[in-house]
């Protein structure tokens, strides 16, 4: 995948490269009134500048840069068909495992699922009829001051509030902590997901591990600490890294050429003639 633009709602569209996400946002110009984008980088994108830790970087230098890419694309891929299955579970659907088909991160093909993402969407399964969570939000764009994100879920569990992130990976790292707690801050116009005001003030941000294999449930639920102001600090990195980011866009001319070469072939073919 080269570039891919998604419609994500409400004309939002979602613009990811391999080593970018933006969102770009309609608005009409001050100055011309016409329609134009407000580009808004990801929070995943933004989180990933915050220092990943030594424990990271020793993982990086015993798989080689290569091999740990491959990795990277690889979860990513089977991050993207879990959330898309587990959005089905969601909306009151069944998942036939050998007929359903999903798409990737990194491909438009469609594939069934394999057996570490079907066991993934059990567990998440699992989870939800030992919970019984409210569903209350679902895979929702949300938008900051200077960032933009989408947020898988908001539940509801015995009272309480909770924006939760679905994650297929064995561990939690510091990115996964900030890109929630951007989340949170984000502008949720909470009173139309039903939630009462004292309700959002006390919110609480967790992480959904699902397909997870330290444990006999093959899920967990861990509570993550609102580390926002970490999340700021790694947009400092980002913005320092990034100056006046916006999707790159390349156009290319519909005829290549080079006027100097054409001259030269042109000269030469002349001269064959003459002789």
């Amino acid at each position: 995948m080269n570039k891919e633009i998604k419609d994500v709602g409400k004309g939002v569209m979602r613009i990811t490269t391999l080593d970018e996400r933006f969102y770009a946002l309609p608005k009409k110009s001050k100055l011309t009134g016409l329609p134009e984008y407000a580009f808004f980088p990801s929070s995943t994108w933004i989180a990933g500048y915050y220092p990943k830790g030594i424990a990271f970087y020793k993982w990086l230098a015993q798989k080689g840069w290569d091999e740990a890419e491959s990795i990277k694309v690889s979860a990513g891929d089977r991050g993207s068909r879990v959330h898309y299955a587990c959005e089905q579970i969601d909306i009151g659907k069944g998942i036939n495992i050998e007929e359903d088909t999903y798409p990737s991160s990194q491909s438009e093909e469609l594939k069934t699922l394999e057996p570490q993402e079907i066991e993934a969407v059990v567990s998440y399964r699992d989870f939800i009829e030992e919970v019984k969570p409210e569903l209350l939000c679902n895979e929702m764009t949300i938008f900051g001051d200077d960032y933009a994100g989408t947020l898988d879920k908001i539940l509801r569990i015995k009272g309480q509030i909770w924006i939760v992130d679905l994650k297929t990976s064995k561990y939690i790292w510091e990115e996964h902590k900030l890109q929630i707690a951007s989340y949170s801050h984000a502008k949720i116009a909470y009173q139309e997901l039903e939630i009462k005001e004292e309700e959002w003030k006390n919110r609480k941000l967790a992480i959904l591990q699902v397909g997870y294999k330290l444990n006999k449930k093959h899920w967990k639920f861990t509570e993550i600490e609102d580390k926002y102001e970490m999340f700021r600090v790694a947009y400092k990195i980002w913005d320092n890294e990034n100056p006046e980011a916006k999707p790159k866009q390349i156009e290319y001319p519909l005829v290549i050429e080079s006027a100097f070469r054409k001259e030269e072939v042109k000269k030469i073919r002349a001269k064959k003639v003459i002789k």
